[in-house]
């Protein structure tokens, strides 16, 4: 049995597959590995790869999450539009109910989120768009 970068078995993504990297530059992730696994730590549960817009960078930033200024004391470099970072699913469920979820990479969001939202939800708003099945 592989083990992930969290001593547990190596994670899955949505379609059942390894977990990929979700991005690297800025280094995303709960571990900040550039991956979006997770533990039982990760009570924001960030399993979800997704592309930055301006639209849910300014509605999360509405909510009183502030992910465009720059947190150095965090290694945090401030996000910005096309810019791939593990989000929250909780976070990214009230963005799709608000219409504004940012899009997603299936192959790079962890099966947790499927606690939250459908693989459909999900789905509907991929850029590796040929899982579509």
């Amino acid at each position: 049995m592989k083990l992930g970068t969290n001593g547990h078995p190596e994670p899955k993504n949505v379609l059942g597959g390894f977990l990929e990297p979700c991005c690297f530059n800025p280094l995303t992730g709960f571990f900040r590995n550039g991956g979006c696994d997770t533990d039982d730590q990760d009570l924001g549960a960030h399993v979800v790869c997704a592309r930055m817009t301006d639209e849910f960078l300014q509605f999360t930033l509405r909510r009183g999450n502030d992910l465009i200024t720059p947190a150095p004391e965090y290694d945090f470099p401030g996000l910005k539009p096309g810019d791939k970072w593990c989000l929250g699913v909780y976070r990214w469920k009230e963005a799709l109910e608000a219409g504004v979820a940012p899009p997603v990479y299936l192959r790079a969001t962890h099966r947790r989120a499927l606690q939250v939202v459908t693989l459909e939800e999900l789905q509907a708003h991929a850029l590796d768009g040929d899982e579509k099945k």
